[in-house]
């Protein structure tokens, strides 16, 4: 049972979880964006290639988006993430007409949200792995990324009350306001007081990668973002094809799933180490993946997007606090970077990849192939566990 501390939970915690939770809610939106391509004449290999790019730019971005936030501070480059994340749903709102007339365009924009929603989620799990306890920190991490996984459960909902009253403009006006609230809610913070040695302020975000530990975790990210680019991208092509109407039941239940998993279990990898939780959450995930190819229903969506939460309510903690865990304050965001870097390199490779297997073999080898990836991370992890043995 989680024992809510001042020590841990602090107010700037809980203001930091805010904001995050607003920026997710405002990144959630775009789970429907593909029913806007789709609107516009695009297909699945289209989808894949439109939304993958937003994973691309998010990853090429991250040594630029970790050294700022080593380099400015936590508080400050979420500013500018959310500044850009406020604005860029304006871009959307002035797209019209068939998809072909407006596609430079619209591959700028994704580019650039991409590059927002990463200086907003590399400064805030940094920011919360500065202020959190070390002795606590799968469970102060966990309990912080609830936030996110509501408010990715919240953005779909109101996106697609929006949409189905209003249309894609006000869809898009949803994304804005929730980003705005984000803006509004961390600007009273101060940046967390660490510990920075000179030796690491230098240290380059490319020798921060060939670490052994962080090139396990980030191998293991790019599997678990892949998994992620089938959800976020496909769920609602493939409840529109099989004819679920409510598609935000899968997204509600994935993230309510996810967060009930870190409060009932919120210490369970502080206690037995993240090593041990991660082989049982890559099964789980995967398990939800696959139960996916075959959920005609509404009720089997939900099912599986509550199995699939589950595996990621323990997966997402257990790969954070690895990586940072015993790591000196002045590389924390190079390593927040390259995990979370990692997990969008993934969702822009498994963007681009599922949608050409979605076009070419259907929606049901789609996440057979994402679900069987998550299960690939069983070999991944002893592998780097070997090299990292002296």
């Amino acid at each position: 049972m989680v024992c809510f501390s001042s020590q841990l939970y602090s107010r700037a915690f809980w203001a930091m979880s805010l904001a995050n939770f607003s920026t997710a809610a405002s990144f959630g939106v775009f789970f429907l964006f593909p029913l806007f391509i789709e609107a516009r004449g695009g297909s699945e290999a289209d989808i894949g290639i439109i939304m993958g790019v937003f994973g691309l730019a998010a990853t090429l971005c991250r040594p630029w988006v970790s050294g700022l936030v080593d380099r400015i501070g936590r508080r400050r480059s979420f500013t500018v993430g959310s500044l850009m994340m406020v604005g860029l749903p304006v871009g959307y709102m002035l797209l019209s007409g068939p998809l072909a007339g407006f596609y430079p365009g619209l591959m700028l924009l994704r580019i650039l949200h991409g590059v927002g929603m990463a200086l907003c989620f590399t400064a805030a799990f940094t920011f919360v792995a500065d202020i959190v306890p070390p002795e606590r920190l799968n469970e102060g991490i966990g309990i912080f990324g609830i936030s996110g996984l509501v408010g990715m459960a919240v953005g779909p909902a109101l996106a697609e009350f929006a949409l189905h009253r209003y249309g894609f403009f006000a869809m898009f006006v949803v994304a804005s306001l929730l980003a705005g609230v984000g803006l509004v809610a961390h600007l009273p913070l101060s940046e967390p007081v660490i510990e920075r040695q000179a030796r690491d302020v230098d240290t380059s975000f490319l020798d921060v990668l060939k670490r052994p530990k962080i090139t396990t975790v980030a191998l293991l990210a790019i599997l678990f973002g892949l998994g992620q680019a089938s959800t976020g991208n496909f769920v609602a092509p493939l409840a529109a094809a099989r004819q679920v109407v409510h598609v935000s039941l899968f997204f509600v239940a994935y993230s309510v799933a996810a967060a009930l998993v870190r409060i009932g279990g919120g210490r369970l990898a502080d206690r037995v180490g993240e090593l041990r939780v991660i082989p049982y959450a890559l099964v789980i995930t995967g398990g939800g993946l696959l139960a996916l190819s075959v959920a005609y229903q509404a009720w089997s969506l939900t099912l599986a997007g509550a199995v699939t939460g589950c595996g990621h309510g323990l997966l997402f903690p257990s790969l954070n606090s690895l990586a940072v865990r015993d790591e000196p304050g002045g590389i924390r965001g190079k390593i927040t970077g390259i995990y979370t870097g990692a997990l969008d390199g993934g969702n822009f490779c498994g963007s681009i990849l599922l949608g050409y297997i979605g076009e070419w073999l259907g929606l049901q080898i789609l996440f057979m192939v994402a679900g069987l990836a998550l299960f690939s991370g069983l070999v991944v992890l002893p592998w780097g566990l070997r090299r990292q043995a002296p």
